[in-house]
């Protein structure tokens, strides 16, 4: 069976990288960005970083940020209707997932028809979607989803999140700057964090053949583990947070090869619980990493290595340690352990079960999941 693999993002990282936003948007043919960001970086000041950078590079802009937290098809029209009446020919998203997304979503429909739906990755809409997709630069102010260096864009369609996935949805840059970072508040960095740690280790533990996307995601998990308490407890500093900026894009690197049964449960958390996402995956992490021991208990060992168990350990005992470690790491960040204390009732559980079993992402699981399994899962968690 051939395998394939991709690794096309251009990337530039590091302390004042924003800088080199003007000369990447000319370089992307980029003269007039539509701006997406949302309502709190408007509200934080945040654009104080990008719009003297623009203005004295004479490039224009408009800002679009009329979008939810969790960003709507509906919102994605509203989207492409700035975008016509700005004139724009390129997108620039600036923000956190939701920003990125929207972006994504935006360019999208430049040159695709409505409704949304029907690009769903789930029912094969991936197959609709062409080359024919303006630039789209990408500006992470948070360290969770990697959505700056991601092929898809997730939306809350009728009440379930929906995938819209293709490798033509990919950024002609991502520009990862720590100091973007530094007025993260510490609960927002502990979610986000736990976020990427999902995606890197559901990434490594996920079906298929993906040599790349395993190295990248053990380096991920590495960063994370290394970083993330560091990045919530200080957030002034900046090693941590560029550390955590690469291990978020590393996750979303990653998987590419696919995801989990993790990333199933938070994408029926929020629509239904609204849970944040990167907090939903956080509350149920440990639970599938210990269901999943049977099936990759060598892949979770060496996984628990890179979190920071004794190699010397035999690899029986750093499976089991993996669920461990993660649970500690999300209690030393200060996170809830249990769904019933992040606002989730009991009453929700079924609704829950049945939009985990519908969505994809559990299909790459290393252990198949049933819906037995996933009121199994979902209780525990509780």
């Amino acid at each position: 069976m051939t395998a394939v693999m991709s690794f096309p993002t251009r990337i530039l990282y590091g302390r004042g990288a924003i800088r080199e936003l003007p000369g990447e948007l000319r370089r992307a043919g980029a003269a007039r960005p539509l701006l997406v960001t949302d309502k709190g970086i408007l509200q934080a000041g945040l654009l104080r970083f990008v719009t003297p950078l623009l203005e004295q590079a004479g490039i224009k802009t408009q800002v679009f940020s009329e979008f939810e937290a969790n960003p709507t098809d509906r919102d994605a029209l509203r989207g492409i209707e700035a975008y016509r009446s700005a004139g724009a020919d390129s997108v620039l998203g600036f923000g956190g997932g939701a920003s990125l997304d929207m972006a994504k979503a935006i360019a999208l429909l430049v040159h695709h028809e409505p409704p949304l739906p029907q690009y769903d990755d789930a029912k094969g809409g991936d197959a609709r979607i062409t080359a024919r997709i303006p630039p789209i630069l990408q500006v992470p102010t948070t360290a969770g989803t990697g959505s700056e260096v991601g092929r898809s864009t997730v939306l809350v369609i009728d009440g379930t999140k929906t995938v819209i996935f293709s490798p033509f949805l990919m950024a002609r840059a991502a520009l990862l700057d720590p100091e973007l970072t530094v007025g993260l508040p510490p609960f927002i960095t502990a979610a986000t964090g736990m976020d990427a740690l999902t995606h890197n280790l559901e990434a490594y533990v996920a079906k298929g053949e993906h040599p790349l996307a395993d190295a990248i995601a053990i380096d991920g998990l590495r960063r994370i583990s290394a970083h993330l308490e560091r990045a919530v407890h200080d957030g002034k500093d900046l090693e941590a947070r560029e550390q955590m900026l690469l291990g978020s894009a590393f996750g979303a690197i990653a998987f590419q090869k696919g995801l989990g049964a993790c990333h199933s449960v938070a994408h029926a958390l929020t629509p239904v619980a609204g849970t944040h996402h990167g907090l939903a995956n956080s509350l149920m992490l440990p639970t599938v990493v210990s269901f999943n021991r049977v099936a990759a208990e060598e892949r979770l060992a060496n996984a628990a290595v890179a979190l920071g168990a004794d190699p010397k350990m035999a690899a029986q005992e750093r499976a089991y340690l993996c669920a461990e470690l993660v649970d500690d790491l999300r209690g030393a960040c200060g996170l809830p352990r249990r769904l019933s204390q992040a606002g989730v009732r009991r009453e929700m559980i079924p609704k829950i079960v049945e939009k985990a079993l519908a969505d994809a992402c559990h299909l790459s699981n290393p252990r198949p999941v049933t819906q037995v399994d996933f009121e199994r899962l979902v209780n525990e968690a509780f």
